[in-house]
């Protein structure tokens, strides 16, 4: 038998996406791996303060461990806004210190306040001392022509003074002019070894890295450097992946889960959220990469993207997309059958 280790939550995670990691998405990851760390949105401390919180904050009992991240540079409201979020019961609260979109840096927070890391570290003490769960930070290695050899360890030991322990480090650079947000998602070149130096250096503080990260291959190799793992875009577009988490990452004798066992445990979960009067594309459109690399692949996507925006849509219409990925499938094992038959 595999032994079991007691790896931390943090060990893995997927990132907060804008549009993405929503509600139903955490849903979906949840079923595919038990013990990934799964991030909220970033929510704003103004729209938890102001808005519709259980719209912008509920969630479903089933997703936890789960971290919530807020946007914000006024420690009383983030404060605030923190236990909020402690009240909802999300695990960890998370301070977006990365986002590099013009709407962020009109709010002063997100990737700007790597400029202003001692902001940043009475934010999160305001956050720490209104919460028992843990407060964390998101953040990247500089903006602009800062040098990350001296902004992310400004950043970091401040914040490590205000009693933050957790450090979650997307290894770009943000350039807040000249390139939108999809550009600093990729264009700014990646440091891992600074990341890896300054777990090195700071050994005591819980290190995590993210970006670029593209499956668990690379995943574990970085885990031979730092505390954790974080992946955005490759969780998302791919998240069959998820479903070898739990025993690659954390070491758990379990059985993967596959995209079709995947599926079936997501329908319960699936018809509640119907029943309650949600479309069927507010869910369906986080499992279009379900099965990534399977033959019938297009045309679960297809059925999924045409008939599930369809007024009334239900779960017909999955087990129809489900159909066709099986009969696709079986069509090419009864080829690979022939094949070694001739």
């Amino acid at each position: 038998m595999l032994k079991v280790q007691k790896f931390q939550t943090h060990r893995f995670s997927v990132a907060p996406m804008m549009d993405w990691s929503d509600r139903h998405c955490r849903s979906l990851h949840r079923v595919l791996s038990r013990r990934a760390l799964l991030y909220s949105e970033m929510v704003t401390s103004g729209a938890v303060l102001n808005g519709d919180r259980e719209k912008l904050l509920g969630f479903d009992a089933g997703q936890h461990p789960v971290a919530l991240q807020l946007g914000g540079s006024e420690p009383a409201d983030l404060a605030a806004a923190a236990k909020i979020g402690e009240d909802y019961g999300y695990d960890e609260i998370n301070l977006n210190v990365g986002c590099p979109s013009d709407r962020v840096q009109s709010g002063r927070f997100g990737a700007c306040l790597m400029r202003e890391p001692q902001l940043v570290a009475d934010c999160m003490a305001a956050m720490a001392a209104a919460v028992s769960v843990p407060v964390t930070v998101k953040c990247r290695i500089g903006v602009d022509d800062q040098d990350p050899e001296h902004s992310l360890f400004e950043l970091v030991d401040l914040s490590a003074k205000a009693g933050v322990t957790g450090f979650v480090v997307h290894a770009r650079k943000a350039w807040l002019k000249g390139l939108s947000p999809k550009e600093n998602r990729d264009v700014p070149p990646l440091d891992y070894p600074l990341v890896h130096r300054l777990k090195r250096e700071r050994p005591e503080l819980t290190i995590v890295i993210n970006g670029g990260v593209p499956d668990l291959d690379v995943a574990l190799e970085q885990l031979e450097h730092v505390d954790g793992v974080m992946l955005g875009r490759a969780a998302y577009h791919e998240p069959g992946l998820l479903g070898q988490v739990d025993r690659r990452v954390f070491g758990e004798d379990v059985a993967d889960i596959d995209a079709f066992e995947a599926v079936e445990l997501y329908k319960p979960y699936m018809a509640g959220q119907l029943a309650a009067g949600v479309h069927l594309a507010a869910m369906s459109r986080h499992m279009l990469g379900l099965f990534h690399g399977l033959p019938g692949a297009r045309a679960w996507r297809r059925i999924l993207t045409v008939e599930g925006v369809a007024a009334g849509a239900g779960l017909d219409v999955v087990d129809r997309a489900l159909a066709a990925v099986r009969q696709a499938v079986d069509a090419r094992e009864a080829r690979f059958l022939e094949t070694v038959a001739s």
